[in-house]
């Protein structure tokens, strides 16, 4: 099973890159995300590849005027060399610094975007978790604040991304992917999974943030970061202490706002204001789940309005909100910049005062 990989010296075992392990939800992702500064176009992209299944799917689906608008496909892998999906591509122009997408137009979606690091990635703590004593997830990711170039353009209407900012990471491991386990883990164990996630980008910096709670609110992985433009995590290492203290929209399990203690390097205020809905990249779509088999070559559109949404749907819990973010360091300096705060919280979480696993707030 040779491919072109096989001619990098990547390779990480005896083995042909075409095989990952022995893990069948071993999976490989790119993702980014864009928003104008002042908020009325937001953008997330998002590439899957998946060695054991022979997937590799890619969605790009941008948020304007109240509207999501999607463009997925999905197509037989063969070749982990070959990151085109349909109209859809990407390409590592610079490793850990420039990459670009581009979507040729297909149903009045087109783009050709390029990011470009503000500063070296950072390598957040290996995510492991089991449940019971099945491995649930085990992966590694990077994580980069940068600047767009190019354009983007929806039914006709073509805006460019100069001056936009955003994010975009990279992780690969292992965490549920393609059609669910028919067996259970023994003894059953009840979902709960709890994680806000949030880098932000500033005049001359970014900070990240992330956690993963259990049941109880205590973090089985947590981290803020401070990275200046043009450094490197090694010279920061992360503040030594941080917690959120969160208030919920009342019938909902979204954010109204949220506050972030770093003791000795101050603290940050975040407030969403503009929601985009995970399910425009296929997080926990009905049809559109990752890695699901779509057959050789599938692609759709699919637009749905934000007012619509029933926001107490299980599918509808997994949003990432455009934000408004002040940041007070520990010399009681004040920065104000924005960000995207990823929220998804299912199951119990006592310091949110969630009891079952998909009770509200009051």
């Amino acid at each position: 099973m040779l491919t072109m990989a096989d001619d990098y010296p990547i390779h990480q075992m005896p083995e042909p890159i075409a095989y990952s392990g022995t893990d069948r939800n071993f999976y490989d992702r790119y993702w980014f995300n864009g928003f104008e500064p002042d908020g009325s176009l937001f953008f997330l992209i998002g590439m899957g590849i998946y060695p054991h299944l022979n997937v590799i799917d890619c969605s790009i689906s941008i948020l304007v005027d109240g509207k999501q608008h999607c463009l997925r496909g999905s197509r037989i892998l063969e070749d982990r060399m070959d990151m085109s999906v349909g109209p859809m591509k990407i390409d590592v122009v610079k490793p850990l610094w420039t990459l670009r997408f581009i979507a040729e137009e297909k149903d009045g979606i087109a783009a050709d975007l390029t990011i470009t690091g503000r500063a070296f990635p950072i390598e957040e703590p290996r995510f492991m978790r089991r449940v019971g004593t099945r491995a649930f997830m085990d992966y590694t990711r990077l994580t980069q604040n940068g600047r767009y170039s190019g354009w983007i353009e929806v039914d006709g209407v073509r805006t460019a991304v100069d001056g936009f900012v955003g994010t975009r990471d990279r992780s690969w491991g292992v965490r549920p992917i393609g059609a669910r386990d028919p067996q259970e883990p023994v003894p059953p164990v009840p979902p709960q999974f709890f994680w806000l996630w949030s880098p932000c980008n500033f005049a001359d910096g970014s900070f990240f943030f992330h956690t993963n709670d259990d049941e109880l609110g205590r973090p089985w992985n947590r981290r803020a970061v401070w990275l200046e433009d043009g450094g490197h995590e090694e010279a920061f290492g992360g503040f030594a202490q941080s917690s959120c203290a969160i208030r919920w929209k009342s019938g909902t399990r979204h954010v109204a706002s949220a506050s972030l203690d770093l003791g000795e390097g101050g603290s940050v205020s975040i407030e969403p204001q503009t929601e985009f809905f995970m399910l425009g990249l296929g997080y926990t779509h009905p049809t559109w789940g990752h890695g699901h088999n779509q057959g050789e070559l599938k692609v759709e559109r699919e637009d749905f309005v934000l007012a619509d949404i029933d926001r107490r749907m299980p599918h509808h819990l997994h949003v990432q909100a455009l934000s408004r973010v002040t940041y007070v360091d520990g010399q009681g300096r004040t920065r104000v910049g924005r960000g995207v705060f990823e929220q998804l919280a299912i199951g119990p979480h006592a310091p949110s005062g969630f009891a079952s696993i998909l009770d509200l707030a009051p």
